[in-house]
């Protein structure tokens, strides 16, 4: 794996892709080292809302969203078509050179299913092709991910798996070598009793999640940063939208207690 000390790879939740401080932040971290910035987003919200419209009722288990062969479609829709696109305009508008990709596209990502019986068509990343996300990093553009996955399973032709935002961010860290992997949420870090927590390592977000202090959404972020660090990511931090201008902001998390 060629590592790459300059690459940072950055998931945007959907509640952080509303307000203008995500395009002033991106663009500023762009414009400070162009061709070292890559996102994945997410857009939950949004795929819960047109899911009500039609008359469905979202279900998740351990913030992962139960997929039907049905909402693979809506996924499309949603998130790697209205979600994707709206997020690229407003970074364009900011100056930024946005191109808004699916994983799906080229086979940028390729995932198997995690537990069909149990979620339905919900994939864990195989592989990344990083060598794309390289020719556009190398070319200026800024990627902008969809999670929708390509089934690399091969039992269902030309299909696609819906991937967690959070854990396809962290196959995209790994693929390219990123030297940190920085989760963008609504909130300024991990809480612990109510605090954000400064530092996590393992062992510490790995109990987290066990014992409930962390839950749905931060629990998936948190077995995603286990593994991105588990894949030879230096450093993964969660904070909120300032955490991109501020190295210091939002809740570290390290391989083990001896680096902290």
């Amino acid at each position: 794996m060629r590592y790459d000390p300059l690459v940072r790879v950055v998931k945007v939740g959907g509640r952080a892709q509303g307000g203008p401080e995500l395009q002033e932040a991106l663009a500023t971290a762009w414009h400070d080292a162009p061709g070292t910035v890559c996102v994945v987003h997410g857009g939950g919200d949004a795929v819960s809302a047109l899911q009500r419209r039609l008359g469905y009722e979202p279900a998740f288990i351990g913030g992962r969203r139960i997929t039907t062969a049905e909402d693979i479609e809506l996924l499309r829709m949603s998130l790697s078509g209205a979600t994707n696109k709206r997020l690229v305009a407003a970074l364009v508008a900011a100056g930024l050179p946005a191109v808004g990709i699916s994983g799906e596209d080229a086979g940028l990502i390729a995932a198997r299913p995690l537990d069909a019986d149990l979620l339905g068509r919900v994939g864990a990343p195989e592989r990344i092709n990083a060598s794309l996300l390289r020719h556009l990093l190398d070319g200026r553009y800024l990627p902008v991910l969809s999670p929708l996955a390509r089934d690399a399973s091969g039992a269902h032709v030309a299909a696609a798996l819906n991937v967690n935002g959070d854990d396809a961010a962290a196959a995209v860290a790994v693929a390219l070598g990123a030297y940190e992997l920085l989760f963008i949420a609504d909130v300024p870090g991990v809480l612990v009793r109510g605090t954000p927590a400064a530092v996590l390592d393992v062992d510490d977000a790995a109990a987290a999640v066990a014992d409930g202090t962390a839950a749905g959404g931060m629990a998936a972020k948190l077995q995603a940063a286990i593994t991105a660090l588990q894949g030879g990511v230096d450093r993964v931090r969660i904070g909120d939208v300032h955490a991109l201008a501020d190295v210091e902001r939002g809740t570290v998390l390290l391989p083990s207690r001896s680096i902290v």
